[in-house]
């Protein structure tokens, strides 16, 4: 979670061309790169980004789970990607079960999206509470290492429960006609699953950042985040406090597991570890603990993958996405977004 920090009026400093070209060197090639590509194939580029901006919501609401944890007890939660991934297994479940398909009527296939979007998020966040409950709260005062090795337990023990449940067959059903195009826009086509995946997304992502900016309990989350002990002699409950931060990352795990089961047509046990990985790349690249800088991480991640696979192939688009992610952490430690805070 954003903390506070010095007001930057304070300590500002009238910087020249070069410094600030220097500070910004990540945004400037990124840019820079984009531009070219624009000039070089204008259509393509346009299709890449719009691609990688559809695949960057589902990233972003995976690694507003890992950011929002870490802001509040600064845990790495690698059982996160595999919360994600029991969320497509419900989705994908529940509509095997009910039996719905493509065929069936709007009003049907709706309520079934509904439906399941609701269960999937109820499951995964209860599934993450369970895990803080069960697995983290016990090691709230050991060494950082426990929990962190503990993390990584928890996620091979989801990973083979997904193993033994593995919906039959791993196919998701396309319910939305995802490739049939609604309009087009500069020769680019904008198919149904790229406004699912924005229609789903942006309303949850507003609507976690007013939670915690405007309500009670958002501000407890923040105030847990800066100095939890300060939180508890001021009356705030730290543990429940720490219970909804787990409960409202699992919630948006299970949402862009039932987006992701959509959009992608399969799913495989061991998605949650690719994504994983990916998400929390964006949410280190945006700025660990920097609610805003998640989102945008995961979308510029979801661009450079969308053109790697484009102009390199999808062999070297993981190498790419993580020297990028060096290069971050070379030239700004703290993520895109991060800042340096002064405490006390």
């Amino acid at each position: 979670m954003e903390a506070a920090s010095v007001p930057a009026s304070l300590t500002a400093q009238r910087k020249t061309p070069l410094q600030w070209v220097w500070e910004n060197i990540l945004w400037v090639l990124f840019g820079s790169v984009l531009a070219i590509y624009l000039v070089t194939d204008f259509t393509q580029t346009l299709e890449d980004v719009k691609t990688g901006l559809s695949n960057g919501m589902i990233w972003a609401l995976i690694a507003l789970g890992y950011t929002l944890v870490y802001g509040i007890i600064e845990l790495i939660n690698f059982a996160h990607g595999e919360v994600f991934m029991i969320g497509s297994f419900i989705a994908v479940s529940l509509w095997q079960t009910l039996g719905v398909l493509g065929t069936d009527s709007p009003a049907l296939i709706a309520l079934s999206i509904l439906l399941a979007l609701i269960v999937s998020m109820l499951a995964s966040g209860s599934l993450n509470v369970m895990i803080e409950r069960v697995a983290y709260r016990p090691l709230r005062n050991a060494p950082k290492l426990a929990p962190l090795i503990t993390a990584i337990g928890m996620s091979f023990i989801l990973q083979n429960v997904g193993l033994l449940w593995r919906p039959a067959p791993d196919s998701s059903p396309d319910l939305i006609g995802s490739q049939k195009t609604l309009f087009t826009i500069l020769d680019v086509d904008i198919v149904r699953s790229d406004v699912f995946a924005v229609a789903v997304t942006v309303p949850l992502l507003i609507a976690l950042l007013w939670f915690v900016g405007r309500t009670k309990y958002g501000k407890a989350m923040r105030a847990t985040a800066q100095d939890p002990d300060a939180a508890r002699l001021m009356g705030i409950n730290v543990d429940r406090t720490i219970g909804l931060t787990f409960l409202l990352g699992g919630v948006l795990a299970g949402a862009a597991g039932m987006i992701y089961a959509i959009y992608n047509g399969t799913v495989q046990f061991n998605q949650g570890f690719t994504a994983g990985l990916i998400a929390f790349t964006a949410a280190v690249m945006g700025g660990i603990g920097n609610l805003k800088g998640a989102v945008v991480g995961g979308l510029i991640i979801g661009v450079i993958q969308s053109l790697s696979d484009t102009h390199f192939g999808q062999v070297w688009t993981p190498a790419i996405v993580f020297g990028i992610l060096i290069l971050v952490m070379v030239f700004k430690p703290s993520g895109l977004f991060g800042e340096e805070v002064r405490e006390g």
